[in-house]
């Protein structure tokens, strides 16, 4: 078993320049250096140094519906065995998106982007029913995204 990573301990220039992306992930590094108090390279520097440790990434978050994928579920999963193996299979289907072992009812959630009722009814009966150690699924299909926010801030 992994043990948990030991978080990075960031300094309060770090966690504003954090804030700053988290609110705007297209702002410039100079307008963060205004903010934060640094140069623009001073800033360049700390970003890769968040994104090369792990702390962050960049990223441009989507509207999986504006590009044409119109069903989006969270699909609950029952394991026998080992859940790490079952999560690593599920993380390496491309339509899964997000991956999570849970304490509870299931022992893993999965979020999934299709095209269509179709696909998901295809992803789940070819691929996700099919992993070895998958002993039930249970699907909840999404029918409006109603918040998604990811600036939740530093601590």
């Amino acid at each position: 078993m992994s043990a948990r990573p030991k978080p990075v301990q960031l300094d309060d220039v770090s966690k504003a320049i954090v804030e700053q992306l988290q609110t705007d992930g297209r702002r410039s590094y100079a307008e963060i250096g205004k903010a934060v108090g640094l140069s623009e390279a001073a800033v360049r520097q700390r970003v890769q140094k968040l994104t090369d440790a792990g702390v962050m990434q960049v990223v441009a978050v989507t509207d999986p519906m504006q590009l044409g994928f119109y069903r989006q579920a969270m699909i609950g999963v029952r394991v026998t065995g080992d859940t790490t193996a079952v999560a690593e299979t599920l993380a390496s289907i491309p339509a899964v998106d997000y991956v999570v072992l849970t304490a509870g009812s299931f022992d893993i959630l999965a979020e999934v982007v299709c095209e269509n009722d179709d696909d998901l009814i295809s992803l789940l009966n070819t691929r996700i029913r099919g992993i070895e150690g998958v002993a039930s699924t249970e699907t909840f299909v999404y029918l409006r995204l109603q918040k998604q926010f990811y600036n939740w801030g530093t601590r």
